[in-house]
């Protein structure tokens, strides 16, 4: 199964909305197929390790398949993967976990076990379900795992009083803030970071087969057309308060304008998160200012805090979250340390909300 969870890892964004899965087929103590998702459309898991089999000759018939997830069990752009299974003579399936698709759900395994498979569930189950966070988040609350990416030095300041904050972290550090990105499906900023900063908020120096797509939150659509973040299409401009005149205008610059207002006549953040999983992001990547930021949050809204400290101090400054004001420490927004490890001469922490 450790073999398998390798394999689910070399699968590419370009999996997206799939899960990333890992098969191996093992037969006699020996592995004669491996198989991981293609891109959307492409086969799953363990149709790759069952055409890898065949490629070199071997025999699955009796074969022990072990999958980093439960095999698919319905019709979507591809055949079930437990037909595929049953049909090869598969005797034995080891699944990491259950998906949790309403339309699998259980289901894969017993078409498994109805067709005289053994059937084990559970093996690594945490680490599946890690490597697939975002698919489970939406499948079981319809959001996707929200990530927020902050930079920020050992006092806690993301910029200097006069808005200046590059370069906080080093090369390696920002470098790993890409690959982060990559592995999202949209990214998400904010119209005070746009107007300050004009950022791509696209991925660089990754090799990926397509960008994520990138969400700006603009409550009174004062980005300009000529944004660069609006540049090669895939934005989408999140207002609360429609201007006619500049919706025609960022349309024609080929951006999507998404009205979302809540009773305060802001950008309504909760349907937002809602809106992200009716459009299939797994993963959301969240990089933007203090006031976005707190306001995400403050509302439930994020999953993830990923920090990069750099070895500064930088005094007076900007802050990493605009939150309001506790009187008593019980009423902290509490985390757990999931991951600390140092990038370049940066500390990188993952964080959870607990």
């Amino acid at each position: 199964m450790q073999m398998a969870l390798e394999l689910a890892s070399r699968a590419t964004q370009a999996t997206s909305p799939n899960p990333k899965v890992g098969c191996v087929i093992v037969k006699d103590g020996i592995s004669i197929g491996e198989g991981w998702t293609q891109p959307v459309g492409q086969a799953h898991a363990e149709v790759q390790a069952l055409r890898d089999a065949t490629a070199r000759g071997q025999d699955v018939r009796g074969a022990t398949a072990y999958v980093t997830l439960e095999p698919c069990s319905h019709f979507g752009r591809t055949p079930p993967c437990a037909n595929a299974l049953i049909d090869a003579g598969i005797a034995r399936v080891v699944a990491a976990v259950q998906d949790a698709n309403p339309q699998v759900a259980g289901g894969g395994l017993g078409l498994l076990r109805t067709a005289g498979i053994e059937v084990e569930c559970g093996l690594l189950a945490e680490q599946a379900r890690e490597m697939n966070i975002g698919f489970f988040k939406r499948m079981e609350t319809g959001r996707p795992w929200v990530r927020m990416k902050v930079a920020a030095s050992l006092d806690g300041r993301t910029a200097l009083p006069n808005g200046h904050s590059q370069w906080i972290t080093g090369p390696d550090a920002r470098q790993d803030g890409h690959f982060w990105r990559a592995r999202a499906d949209a990214i998400l900023t904010g119209i005070g970071t746009v107007l300050a900063d004009d950022p791509q908020m696209n991925v660089r120096g990754v090799n990926i087969s397509h960008q994520p797509k990138k969400f700006v939150l603009d409550s009174n659509l004062r980005i300009s057309t000529a944004a660069k973040l609006l540049q090669h299409g895939g934005a989408t401009v999140v207002c609360a308060n429609p201007d006619s005149d500049k919706q025609v205008a960022l349309q024609s610059a080929g951006a999507e304008v998404l009205l979302l207002r809540d009773q305060d006549g802001r950008v309504d953040l909760t349907e937002l998160m809602l809106e992200l999983g009716r459009r299939q992001v797994n993963e959301l990547h969240v990089e933007a200012g203090a006031k976005l930021n707190g306001a995400l949050i403050e509302q439930g809204c994020v999953d993830e805090l990923l920090v990069y400290l750099a070895p500064k101090i930088l005094g007076d400054g900007a802050g990493l979250f605009d939150l309001p004001e506790l009187n008593t420490l019980d009423q902290a927004k509490k985390l757990i340390f999931h991951e600390v490890s140092k990038v370049g001469d940066a500390i990188r922490i993952l964080a959870r909300f607990a």
